[in-house]
Parts: C-alpha cells; sequence; structure tokens
C-alpha cells in the first residue's frame, strides 16, 4: 500500500493534446498557434514535441498581458 505522503510527480513535459486540454483549447488551434509561432515554446526530442509546463505558464501570463494592452 502507498504512503500517503508520496505523490505521484507531476510531468514537467506535455504533449500537444495536453498542453491544449489544460488551455481548454483544441489541438488543432494550439498547432496553429504554434505554426504563427505566437503559441508556447517547444522542446523537441527527434520528431517528438513538447511544451514544458513551466513555459505554457509563462506563455500563458505574457498572453494575458498581451490582450489587456489591446
Amino acid at each position: 500500500m502507498k504512503n500517503d505522503q508520496e505523490q505521484t510527480p507531476q510531468p514537467l513535459l506535455l504533449t500537444i493534446p495536453q498542453a491544449a486540454q489544460c488551455l481548454g483549447l483544441s489541438r488543432a488551434k494550439l498547432y496553429a498557434l504554434l505554426a504563427q509561432e505566437g503559441g508556447p515554446p517547444v522542446v523537441r526530442f527527434g520528431r517528438s514535441v513538447r511544451i514544458s509546463v513551466a513555459s505554457l505558464q509563462s506563455w500563458l501570463q505574457q498572453y494575458e498581458q498581451q490582450q489587456r494592452e489591446h
């Protein structure tokens, strides 16, 4: 039996579908943002594309700030 104090580690990197789900966006919308270079920065491992949780949070804060200024 697991100790209640043991927690499952949270992932540091998300797939595009996972990141889209976190943002409440469709995969297609997030891919479109990435294609415009207006989306969060990505990390590539060969053909695998991931978004770090920290980068996603930072990008979202910057995006919100830009929306307020316009």
